[in-house]
């Protein structure tokens, strides 16, 4: 599959896959200077300079890069970034510092991974009744220790 990727700055660098057999791409930090700073407990939006056209039934799901975690404690602040296949602007990255200590991103720096994935629209029906199921109603922790 190929997907389109218009670059909105020339400094911008197009995904790249770390392995042979990565799911995810990693994104790269476009900045106006050599670095930022992203203090503790604090939120930065990073540029990409990329806008990508997404085939229709497919999104892109931008995720963390597990060394940026756990050796940095930075992480995109909502988790996982939804990009829709009716989007065309600039990607960001909302980079959040959950350490203690001032985290300092470079520009051209790997800063998030993108996951392009197929997912099914669905038609939500209000129902009066659910099936019957062995969990049923269990929730939280409900399939592990007792």
């Amino acid at each position: 599959m190929k997907l389109r990727i218009k670059k909105l700055n020339e400094k911008a660098v197009l995904p790249s896959y770390g392995s042979e057999f990565s799911a995810g791409a990693d994104l790269y930090a476009v900045l106006d200077k050599s670095k930022i700073e992203i203090p503790p407990h604090e939120t930065v939006l990073v540029h990409t300079g990329l806008a990508f056209e997404i085939p229709e039934g497919y999104v892109g799901l931008v995720y963390a890069r597990s060394s940026l975690g756990t050796k940095r404690g930075l992480a995109p602040a909502n988790k996982v970034g939804v990009i829709d296949s009716d989007y065309r602007g600039e990607v960001m990255v909302s980079l959040h510092n959950h350490s203690n200590i001032l985290q300092e991103i470079d520009n051209g720096e790997r800063i998030a991974q993108i996951v392009i994935a197929p997912f099914l629209k669905v038609e939500y029906e209000e129902a009066e009744e659910l099936s019957d199921t062995v969990r049923g109603e269990g929730g939280f922790g409900s399939t592990g220790k007792k």
